[in-house]
């Protein structure tokens, strides 16, 4: 089977609740752009849609969120574009390698004021662990054979990730009940 994702493959590696951050590097051999973030990430999960930075030769990204305050380009700033100035989450990627730094909500949304990061740039360890994947089946919109996504959402379970195809339950709660307050049903 191909990789579903490094830091997946192997089996998970249990984080740190207290993890106080780090860096992440662009995969630029010099002059990398550099991201500082001052405290751990949370909801980190596989994802399998089409617009997250994967690994080369990786089905899922491997994304968490992170406060917009603890988060600050420290280095090579100029390098950075966004990728779809339309799109809800303004993914900023270097323009020399490709890499996808992180991703900022701009508009209104039940997730802005998070960034959504990728912590294996991070050469620290002790980041939250992925916790559940998301968008599975969306790998068989970028080609993946249908007839065996059986196999990956075993693999999945295997490490012990449940499957979905939207986010995570509590996710998507926090996503209805931010709608259902914006239009009144909710107070």
């Amino acid at each position: 089977m191909v990789s579903l994702h490094p830091l997946i493959d192997s089996g998970l590696v249990k984080g740190n609740a207290d993890h106080a951050g780090g860096t992440l590097y662009c995969k630029c051999a010099s002059n990398p752009v550099e991201v500082t973030l001052s405290s751990n990430i949370a909801h980190n999960h596989a994802c399998g849609c089409s617009k997250c930075w994967k690994p080369s030769g990786a089905l899922f990204s491997v994304v968490g969120v992170i406060p917009k305050d603890n988060l600050s380009v420290t280095a090579n700033e100029s390098k950075l574009h966004i990728i779809d100035p339309k799109a809800a989450i303004q993914r900023h990627a270097c323009t020399d390698c490709g890499t996808h730094l992180y991703g900022r909500i701009e508009v209104e949304h039940p997730f802005k004021g998070l960034d959504f990061v990728h912590p294996e740039l991070s050469p620290q360890e002790g980041w939250q662990e992925p916790q559940f994947a998301a968008f599975v089946s969306s790998i068989i919109e970028q080609g993946f054979d249908p007839e065996k996504i059986g196999e990956v959402r075993d693999k999945l379970h295997n490490v012990g990730l449940e499957t979905y195809d939207c986010l995570s339950p509590p996710l998507m709660d926090l996503i209805a009940a931010y709608t259902a307050k914006k239009s009144g049903a909710l107070k």
